[in-house]
């Protein structure tokens, strides 16, 4: 893909209403989900970006039937009882770390081999920690060193229970889906808790399974139905949350964000925000398939300052780039406990502190976080996203409040997750 430079201009406030694109976490567990199930299943409000196209391609290459029924709706007929097909070559997982560990859980099951490849920001992704629990559980996983690509030799597995090293929704749900057809019971207990879409998703597809307070657990032999009616993906929390952190840094603004997932396990950014000073309103409009939906109202309001620690982190993660853009436009954020920063499309510690340096913030690193404290208005200038999707969005965040333009190099990243994302902020801006 070739580099792309976005240019932001300094602008008073953000102000509108906005729906946001598609939780893509939720996306690709439907996907997957609908792919192994009996029936056929409606998927509507996918996220749009190139992620999701990335687990839809994988799952039709292993036997899945998987037609578009509009923008951002695809109708999926399941494998059910008989179950994937091996795939004739590798699968390509991009850029998605989602893609490449759930979908090594569902494979992991199945009498063949498969082999995943990444682009070269996955392939520097640690995959030990999903290597493990499905080698313990039977199967055959080879490496490079504990990272993509991945070859993968499925076995009729036994059920486990793990106690992940560190706190990742993404090794619960390997596990989980691992479960689906092993033997016995497989069950996850995490020290912290993390998202829980892989739980709430489930019972949608006709799997029973026990949640008892940080430990989820299934019996083996269970094989997914399609649900009935169209399941509509909730609002990316995440795409909503670098509106609510513009609201939040730029005096006079206030947006609301409609049809956004409420997962309460989603939503430490708010309770963030409203440290930093925002006057945040939540306002639940429905459910769908276990998830909370509706709207979120965000407004400018006092400077303030935000400490997160370890026990925070799993609830925020994936905002914590606008967190710190949000604080360097007057306020301060400091950060700890969240080493797994370092193993994302990058390395976001190192790479937002030098970013944020780079337009004029007082930024520092620390080992496992962070500390921003904005003291002066960031001067704009060049800074590089170095290919990471949440940067892009962060980088131009501080870019609206500088005193100068911002030209964000690496643009073309925002893709991964929010191709709309330069139209929706030139309908906000003020």
């Amino acid at each position: 893909m070739a580099q792309r430079q976005l240019v932001i201009e300094p602008v008073r406030r953000v102000q509108g209403t906005l729906d946001v694109p598609g939780d893509k976490s939720i996306a690709h567990r439907y996907a997957m989900l609908a792919a192994i199930s009996a029936g056929t299943s409606e998927i509507a409000h996918l996220a749009p970006g190139a992620d999701v196209a990335t687990t839809l391609a994988c799952m039709q290459a292993l036997g899945a039937s998987i037609q578009p029924r509009g923008p951002l709706a695809v109708r999926i007929t399941g494998c059910g009882a008989r179950g994937l097909s091996a795939p004739a070559a590798p699968l390509d997982a991009g850029n998605s770390g989602t893609t490449m560990r759930l979908l090594a859980g569902i494979v992991a099951s199945y009498p063949f081999r498969t082999v995943m490849t990444g682009d070269e920001s996955l392939s520097r992704r640690p995959m030990t920690r999903v290597i493990e629990p499905l080698t313990a559980m039977g199967a055959t996983i080879q490496s490079t060193n504990g990272r993509a690509p991945l070859d993968i030799h499925g076995a009729r597995l036994r059920g486990i229970t793990w106690h992940p090293p560190v706190a990742s929704a993404q090794i619960k749900s390997a596990v989980l889906l691992a479960g689906l057809r092993a033997q016995g019971t497989t069950a996850v207990e995490e020290d912290l808790p993390t998202r829980d879409h892989t739980e709430r998703a489930l019972p949608a597809f006709g799997i029973d399974i026990s949640v008892s307070g940080r430990r989820a657990s299934l019996a083996g032999g269970q094989v997914p139905t399609a649900p009935a009616g169209v399941l509509t993906v909730p609002g990316d929390p995440s795409s909503a949350a670098v509106w609510a952190a513009a609201a939040a840094a730029l005096p006079g603004s206030s947006v609301r964000l409609e049809g956004v997932g409420l997962n309460p396990l989603r939503l430490g950014f708010l309770r963030a925000l409203e440290h930093l000073g925002a006057r945040v309103t939540i306002e639940q409009t429905g459910e769908m398939a276990g998830e909370p939906i509706g709207a979120i109202e965000v407004a400018h309001g006092d400077r303030g300052a935000a400490v997160i620690a370890a026990p925070d982190v799993p609830s925020l993660i994936d905002e914590l780039p606008v967190l710190a853009a949000c604080a360097a436009l007057g306020g301060r954020l400091d950060v700890s406990g969240a080493a797994e920063l370092r193993v994302k499309e990058s390395d976001r510690i190192t790479a937002l502190v030098s970013g944020l340096r780079a337009l004029g913030v007082e930024a520092d690193e620390r080992p496992d976080g962070f500390v921003v404290a904005g003291t002066r208005r960031p001067r704009g200038g060049t800074v590089d996203a170095v290919g990471d999707h949440r940067l892009v969005m962060a980088f131009a965040l501080v870019g609206l409040g500088a005193s100068a333009p911002t030209v964000v190099r690496g643009a073309e990243a925002v893709a991964v997750s929010y191709p709309g994302f330069e139209a929706d902020l030139a309908g906000l801006v003020a």
